[in-house]
């Protein structure tokens, strides 16, 4: 289930910076936005999923 969500915060992220790009080639600053807006929202949840790793990780060390 990780591995899933991983994959899906990376596709925000894709999808964050393509809008960026569009919104920066069209000078449209409200889609710019919106672009960097989800490649941050992106970026949290993927930070999340990493401490989620970490935390899984040291139980298993110390479980031994």
């Amino acid at each position: 289930m990780s591995l899933i969500d991983k994959v899906k915060n990376r596709l925000q992220m894709a999808k964050g910076h393509s809008k960026q790009e569009t919104g920066r080639m069209t000078r449209d600053r409200d889609m710019e936005a919106r672009g960097r807006s989800d490649r941050a929202q992106g970026g949290a949840k993927q930070v999340g999923e990493h401490l989620k790793d970490m935390g899984r990780d040291i139980r298993k060390t110390f479980r031994k």
